[in-house]
């Protein structure tokens, strides 16, 4: 039978999620000076529906709803084995070429899903500039990379997990620590 690792802890709750992400969207407005050039893209699985949250809030903020397009990163991986990787994925080039896009994922720890990112977007285009949105900051990283816009830093150690629960995919909003079981 399997156990579910317990919960350490809850570190933001829907309202806690709302506000976070409320705030990036209030930093990316100071930051961005043409939102309607920008584009959003949101990291396949939980970050596509957080940048179209982004964009919601970015159009009652501003009256601009900048364009969300999916980003499977799979097959840009450097730590998946090739023949699980998903094919490369179709980016438009009017997406990234002379613009400048904003990455959206849920947690960011090693980077590498970062750096697959940026390698898809690389291919696909040329864009202005390419920046980084995550709901979560665990450390750990990697790679040199650093988030433009963080909902929450929580330091975690590696026998914890950071799991994000997303209304749209998951029927609520939280984000829990939950502590790895001992192999």
């Amino acid at each position: 039978m399997l156990h579910s690792p317990p919960v350490k802890a809850v570190i933001l709750d829907a309202q806690g999620l709302r506000r976070a992400w409320r705030r990036i969207a209030h930093e990316v407005i100071e930051r961005q000076a043409d939102l309607a050039h920008l584009s959003l893209l949101g990291i396949v699985t939980r970050g596509v529906p957080l940048a179209e949250r982004l964009a919601a809030t970015l159009f009652e903020l501003e009256g601009v709803r900048p364009p969300v397009l999916p980003l499977d990163v799979r097959a840009y991986r450097d730590d998946l084995p090739r023949a699980a990787a998903a094919p490369l994925p179709v980016l438009p080039a009017t997406a990234v070429d002379g613009r400048p896009v904003l990455l959206v994922d849920d947690v960011l720890f090693n980077g590498r899903t970062v750096r697959a990112a940026i390698d898809a977007v690389i291919a696909a285009g040329r864009p202005t500039q390419i920046q980084l949105a995550v709901l979560v900051d665990r450390g750990h990283r990697e790679l040199p990379i650093r988030p433009d816009y963080i909902g929450k830093n929580v330091p975690t150690s590696r026998q914890e997990w950071v799991e994000v629960h997303l209304r749209e995919r998951d029927g609520e909003d939280a984000v829990r620590i939950l502590e790895r079981p001992e192999r």
